[in-house]
């Protein structure tokens, strides 16, 4: 066994020592090492000193081969220095000439070698400037872009430097200072396109009158006035530096602020149309703008938006336009203003944008507009009114005749058989008021033009208004004259006569509008006139001034009156101031030939009722305190004159006696008292058919009681005359016990 492991040792030394042999000995270190891992590490030393010796032994006897050859060769060798040494000399000989010969060569040469570097550097140069001019082109070209303001072209030619130039040049210092300076070429873009967007938006700010005023006049291309191309080139640059919704915003913000200033009206744009249509034309001109913005861009503006803004301008501006139209009293400002108006709405209509509010408002506009056509009105009816003669107007040929039958519509059969000169029976305010009224239609229609209204609603506008002007306006004109203080009976005669025919003039006004708008007085809701009403209330004022007017004036000849109450004489006439108040209103009366027959007889009715009564009032007052049968006597005489007036029938049209009538109260009492007829009248007292009817017991007490005190003041005074003094004593008692039997009516009376 332990043969058989000293073989297999024997044959592993063998085998190391062969590797060690023919291996690398940089590779020798793992054959050691497994040497120095077994155990047999003496032994196998001993077999590598022997195989050192083996091998010391082979290079022996090689050497012994070889030594004559390696001694001939040295031989030889020695002999070789000698010629090796004459060689050199040569050669060193040879070499001093070269270099002394070839020091010229050796500069060319050099010069040569520096020519040569500098051409490679140049070429190496050229090289890298070509790779660097387009570069600096193109930095040279974004400078030029910038300082032209082609900004958008600038931006892109900033790209594509950032992107394909520079990356080929980026190690040079240069480019890294263009590199470092991109950021702030890019905001310098941003900055320089916003600061003409802001330019753009102020031109446009100061341009929008001119732009609304092209765009109101229809003239299609208003937008054309407009250089939208700082809008579309900063959107574009925005757009790609990634900032299209900061620039939109920013558009946005700053327009809307421009709205609300645009929108804000001067505070006396009222004054003239000019305020007016500026403040329209810089609206028109601010939403063509930006109509055009929302078609020409994607996004900058959006529907929404837009409708957003005109919401708003829509409400300002009917705000505006009802506050400033109030200060309007000028018709014809306010109708051009509603033209204007118009104008406004369908231009901007013609942009798409709703206007139904704008025509609502010119509706309320219009029921300003009436107002102010009533007060002007008022002054023209007030100058006709106060500018009339209240006469008859005369006319002198047939052509004078037809063109006032023309302006007024008049037929009268006989007054057209009459010959040349004639009248007419109204003055001339009757066919000014007319043709004034008609006027004031026609400036109605005028408003309602170009509102898209129906003929039905243009008819009821018209109808409504002219109402107004008949029973507000012309009514009120007619009642101030009529109310007025110095005005006569003569001008009050003349306005009954004039409205009778304006009242009857009516259905031709009524006429009048039917032709204009189409629409019959038959219709359905149609409204109807209410002329006749106002013509007639007029003429009943007139009626009742004319009555207040006739008892102010016999009252004013009453205060002449002069009665001595206490005479005994008679005169045998009536009073001056009778005879002077009965002349006056036979004349008077005379004048109201023209006049309904109605009113004639009730003012005349009214006259003597009047007198009548102021006569008993003159006989009773209570400053009388005394009268005499003779005073009475003569108050007779008065009233009889009286009585005899109304007999003469100083208008036509009464019944027998019924004037006279209104003097019935007086004549009863005055008979009874004349004729002393007290037996009959305490007899017939209460008796429906009694003589002395009208006699009231008070008033009949009243004025006894004023004779009793006369007839004993008289009988103070002629005591003297015993058998006169008895003659008083017995009417005395009588007239005690007269007195004592109508306190007793009274009395019975009243309970």
């Amino acid at each position: 066994m332990a043969e058989a492991e000293s073989l297999e040792t024997a044959a592993e030394h063998e085998r190391i020592l062969r590797e060690i042999e023919s291996t690398d000995t940089a590779c020798i270190g793992p054959t050691l090492r497994s040497v120095y891992d077994g155990e047999e590490h003496g032994r196998f030393m001993e077999k590598l000193e022997t195989r050192i010796r083996n091998h010391d032994r082979e290079i022996e006897k090689m050497c012994n081969f070889h030594y004559q050859g390696f001694v001939d060769s040295i031989t030889e060798l020695l002999k070789v220095r000698g010629e090796a040494q004459k060689l050199k000399n040569q050669v060193t000989d040879t070499n001093r000439k070269l270099q002394h010969e070839g020091k010229e060569l050796v500069i060319a040469m050099e010069e040569l070698k520096q020519c040569r570097l500098q051409q490679r550097n140049i070429s190496a140069t050229v090289d890298k400037l070509m790779l660097c001019l387009p570069v600096l082109e193109m930095y040279s070209k974004l400078r030029d872009q910038m300082k032209t303001k082609r900004h958008y072209p600038a931006l892109k030619t900033l790209e594509h430097l950032e992107h394909t130039y520079l990356p080929q040049v980026s190690h040079y210092r240069f480019c890294k200072v263009m590199v470092d300076n991109i950021p702030k070429l890019r905001e310098e873009i941003k900055e320089v396109s916003m600061s003409d967007l802001k330019d753009f938006l102020e031109s446009i700010r100061k341009h929008s009158d001119k732009i609304g005023e092209t765009a109101m006049k229809q003239v299609p291309g208003a937008q054309d006035l407009v250089d939208f191309s700082p809008v579309y080139r900063c959107l574009h640059i925005y757009s790609v530096l990634g900032a299209r919704e900061t620039f939109e915003n920013y558009y946005r913000k700053q327009r809307r602020k421009q709205a609300r200033l645009v929108l804000q009206p001067p505070s006396n744009m009222h004054e003239t149309l000019d305020g007016y249509r500026k403040y329209f034309n810089q609206i028109v001109g601010f939403f063509v703008v930006e109509d055009h913005i929302l078609h020409t861009t994607q996004g900058l503006v959006n529907r929404a938006y837009i409708d957003e803004l005109w919401e708003m301008a829509l409400s300002k501006t009917i705000a505006a336009l009802r506050t400033h139209s109030s200060y309007c009293s000028d018709p014809n400002l306010v109708l051009d203003l509603k033209n204007l108006i118009v104008l406004f709405a369908d231009t901007l209509q013609v942009y798409g944008f709703p206007v139904n509010q704008l025509f609502d408002m010119l509706l309320e506009i219009r029921d300003q507009y009436s107002e102010t056509l009533l007060k002007k009105w008022a002054g023209i009816f007030r100058n006709i009114l106060d500018s009339d003669n209240y006469s008859p107007i005369p006319v002198t040929s047939e052509e004078i005749y037809k063109k006032l039958v023309g302006q007024f519509p008049f037929q009268d059969t006989e007054l057209e058989k009459q010959p040349f000169p004639k009248k007419f029976p109204f003055s001339e305010f009757v066919p000014k008021v007319y043709n004034q009224i008609k006027e004031f239609i026609y400036a109605c229609l005028k408003f309602s033009e170009d509102l898209h209204l129906s003929s039905t609603e243009v008819d009821d506008m018209i109808r409504k208004s002219t109402n107004l002007l008949l029973t507000r306006t012309l009514s009120n004109s007619l009642q101030n004259v009529i109310k007025r203080k110095n005005i006569g009976l003569t001008e009050l005669v003349q306005i009954i006569i004039n409205t009778t025919h304006l009242e009857k003039s009516c259905k031709y006004l009524e006429e009048f509008i039917t032709n204009i708008t189409n629409v019959l007085p038959e219709t359905v809701h149609t409204t109807k006139l209410y002329g006749t009403t106002t013509f007639k209330d007029a003429r009943h004022a007139a009626e009742e001034e004319i009555y207040t007017n006739l008892n102010q004036k016999i009252d004013q000849f009453l205060q002449l009156a002069d009665y001595d109450w206490m005479t005994g004489d008679l005169d045998n006439k009536a009073s001056d101031y009778l005879v002077d108040l009965i002349a006056f209103l036979r004349s008077t009366f005379a004048v109201f030939t023209h006049l309904p027959g109605k009113v004639a007889q009730t003012a005349c009715m009214s006259a003597c009722k009047h007198l009548a009564t102021s006569l008993m009032q003159l006989l009773l007052e209570a400053e009388v305190r005394q009268l005499t049968l003779g005073a009475l006597q003569q108050f007779n005489l008065d009233v009889r004159e009286c009585e005899q007036f109304a007999r003469s029938g100083p208008v036509p049209g009464f019944q027998e006696d019924t004037l006279q009538l209104a003097f019935i109260d007086l004549r009863q009492l005055l008979d009874l008292f004349i004729q002393w007829d007290w037996s009959t009248y305490l007899a017939d007292y209460g008796q429906p058919n009694c003589k002395y009817l009208r006699v009231n017991p008070v008033t009949a007490l009243t004025l006894l009681e004023k004779i009793s005190r006369e007839m004993k003041d008289t009988s103070r005074k002629n005591n003297m005359f015993a058998q006169f003094r008895k003659n008083e004593r017995d009417k005395q008692k009588l007239i005690d016990t007269v007195a004592k039997q109508l306190r007793g009516l009274i009395s019975s009376h009243h309970s």
